[in-house]
């Protein structure tokens, strides 16, 4: 989409630039060299090996972070399109969005950021942004990837008013109650509805879910149903994709529909208008409705799952013990793996274990612990 094509309130080009003055880069936009940027990185190549809900050895053909992300970023072009927003910024926010993701989901990040509660605690958004701003080591004339703005921005989905003060630029709309780009707020609920049906898909594959607990909730009845007395003969794993990609169509056409009438209703005619004004990217109060209970269904039938909570259990204590081990010696450490200085160290260790993908955090703690390793 041309910049002639794009709606009033689009992101056009970055306003607020990089961080680095760099010259334009010719025969791309300034997003598309993020997303370029963004694809090339090492902390987008190691989420191939870190996981949603099931760890990473567990099966080949649940989803992972890269997976995930690359899922996030089709179902947001695909919206974005439709509302004339900035496609490539989407994209870029999309793949971004879990760079700073622990190994084991939400475990990792649960025990990491206990870990780190005395030294400012671990969020994995704001790790994103750390590794975009900083951690990622690939360009001689600076830290980071050195991105736009407005891909920064959206990358940082939610923010304490704690850590919104020592943002800088970033940081400044969590303090002021404006809103990000709608290019933003699409990357976010792109995400939400990427999880929640691929989770559903994952459950089914496990065996944690089954159809039969499925069919209680509204989102996935009303299609099952639909599939089921249009292919009666249809084998299982057809009827769980068609199912799925069927939730998925109305949660996407949904939210253009309700974002449309949202944007009619507040008229914005700029970038600024829209961050004046309430969030307008957002699902029907219906479909909103239906979408929470699937999220409480899945967070009660398959998150607390008693096999996930074993295995969540085991991440837990793999996170703790490393992160024990290598501040009670830092010689532990990989000489690369950053500052190791006192006051540094606690933001060095969460660093190195939150860079790691499942399978690694898993052979470092027996190169630790285990006494024929070595």
């Amino acid at each position: 989409m041309t910049e002639q094509q794009l709606a009033p309130y689009a992101v056009i080009e970055s306003l607020g630039g990089r961080r680095i003055p760099e010259s334009s880069p010719p025969g791309r936009s300034e997003f598309q060299r993020d997303r370029d940027r963004i694809i090339h990185s090492s902390a987008f190549r190691r989420l191939e090996y870190k996981t949603q809900v099931f760890v990473n050895h567990e099966g080949d053909l649940f989803r992972t972070r890269l997976t995930h992300s690359i899922e996030v970023a089709q179902i947001g072009r695909s919206i974005a399109r439709r509302l004339g927003l900035n496609e490539d910024l989407v994209e870029a926010i999309s793949l971004a969005h879990d760079l700073g993701h622990t190994p084991f989901g939400h475990a990792g990040q649960d025990e990491l950021n206990e870990c780190m509660a005395k030294y400012g605690g671990f969020e994995h958004n704001l790790q994103s942004l750390r590794v975009v701003d900083v951690l990622e080591e690939r360009y001689a004339a600076f830290d980071g990837l050195n991105l736009c703005f407005e891909t920064r921005e959206g990358i940082l989905k939610h923010c304490s008013r704690e850590n919104a003060e020592r943002m800088g630029d970033v940081g400044q709309r969590f303090l002021t109650g404006r809103r990000p780009s709608l290019e933003a707020q699409v990357a976010n609920l792109a995400d939400e509805i990427a999880y929640n049906n691929h989770d559903v898909d994952d459950g089914l594959r496990s065996g944690l879910l089954s159809l039969e607990q499925l069919a209680e909730v509204r989102l996935f009845a009303g299609h099952l149903e639909e599939v089921r007395q249009t292919w009666p003969q249809l084998a299982e794993r057809r009827v769980v994709h068609e199912t799925v990609r069927r939730m998925i169509n109305t949660l996407v056409t949904d939210m253009i529909s309700q974002t449309l009438a949202n944007i009619e209703r507040s008229a914005p005619q700029s970038l600024e208008e829209v961050r004046c004004a309430p969030a307008l990217a957002a699902f029907s109060p219906r479909i909103r409705e239906l979408n929470n209970e699937l999220k409480s269904f899945l967070r009660t039938e398959l998150y607390r799952h008693y096999r996930v909570m074993r295995m969540s259990a085991k991440a837990r204590r793999v996170i703790r013990e490393l992160f024990h081990a290598f501040m009670g010696d830092p010689r532990l450490l990989p000489p690369q793996s950053g500052s190791q200085e006192a006051e540094d160290l606690p933001r060095t260790v969460a660093d190195y274990i939150a860079g790691m993908t499942d399978r690694y955090a898993i052979r470092e703690h027996r190169r630790i612990f285990a006494i024929e390793e070595i």
